[in-house]
């Protein structure tokens, strides 16, 4: 049996498949706070939640004729968002920081942010990295929001491809349909990423092939972390939440939590229909022992003649000099 040391090759993870209490920040982060207390009391290093988890994925988009142009049914959505919204500025998330740092443990959580670099309106579907100390590391914000997002999300830029130490293992993340983009995988594996969050905010059909093929590719654990939502749990509190429930399926969110192993196999398969904090222990000579044969960003890279290149810069529409 290999021991669970902070020394050691083998840490505790957690993926938290949790519902939101949709469009409710506040309620949202009780819970989050939550499952942080009990991945942390299984001796868990990292905690990841879903994808947009604060204050919840705009799944009324597709149910209200979101495209349509001027609608006050769409602005009056929009608005309450932007107002449940997650404003690190303000100090949304220091609660969390704070329990991160009092039981070490990291924590990288699906938020909607509202930051004021870009002028304090517009959202960002953004993954935030916080570690065990209770220090933000990373506020990575969707490089491209998918379909019917961009009526929603702003598309974001490349400042949060980062990846961060955690114990024996490099962490890294990205949102939801980021982890079909070759490029920006790839940008984390040149980063020495072993350890691969991809969040998702629910559905089995996200997560089941991408997981293992992710891990196949790069030679890591990785852990895809679901959201839940069904009709039943859209509070009155939404506005237009009738018109919303009686154009919802059941689920609009199934879950679908999973973790792979560096040979691409199951560590735990995806779980559906289920609340969930799913922990695992994880063995990073098992990363050690795939790359024998294959490292994408290492012995069997070809940079003689491929090369990338990642502008990491955060994004602003002005520079003031003063």
């Amino acid at each position: 049996m290999i021991p669970l040391s902070a020394d050691g090759p083998t840490i505790r993870i957690a993926a938290a498949q949790i519902a939101p209490v949709w469009l409710d920040r506040t309620a949202t982060l009780r819970k989050v706070l939550d499952a942080v207390s009990q991945a942390a009391d299984q001796e868990c290093s990292l905690v990841a939640f879903g994808e947009a988890l604060v204050p919840g994925y705009p799944f009324w988009l597709e149910l209200t004729d979101g495209a349509r142009f001027d609608s006050p049914v769409q602005k009056e959505l929009h608005a309450h968002y932007a107002e449940q919204a997650v404003s690190l500025e303000r100090g949304d998330l220091d609660d969390l920081r704070q329990l991160a740092a009092d039981r070490r443990v990291a924590v990288a959580l699906g938020t909607i942010e509202r930051p004021l670099d870009r002028g304090g309106h517009s959202l960002y579907c953004s993954l935030v990295y916080i570690d065990a100390a209770g220090a933000v590391r990373s506020v990575h914000r969707k490089l491209m929001p998918t379909y019917e997002e961009r009526l929603s999300w702003a598309p974001g830029d490349g400042h949060g491809l980062r990846v961060h130490p955690l114990g024996p293992f490099t962490v890294g993340a990205l949102n939801c349909w980021e982890n079909w983009m070759p490029l920006a995988r790839a940008s984390l594996y040149a980063l020495g990423e072993d350890l691969h969050v991809a969040t998702w905010p629910g559905n089995q059909r996200n997560t089941a092939d991408i997981t293992r093929f992710i891990a196949r590719e790069s030679r890591s654990y990785v852990v895809s972390v679901s959201g839940l939502l069904r009709a039943a749990d859209i509070g009155d509190h939404v506005p237009h939440a009738q018109l919303i429930r009686q154009a919802a399926p059941e689920w609009l969110a199934d879950g679908g939590s999973c973790i792979a192993g560096p040979d691409g196999s199951w560590v735990v398969a995806p779980l559906v229909h289920e609340e969930q904090i799913i922990v695992t222990a994880i063995d990073h000579r098992r990363v050690l022992g795939e790359r024998q044969n294959f490292d994408p960003a290492g012995h069997y890279g070809r940079p003689d003649v491929f090369h990338l290149s990642v502008d990491r810069r955060r994004q602003a529409t002005s520079e003031f000099i003063d």
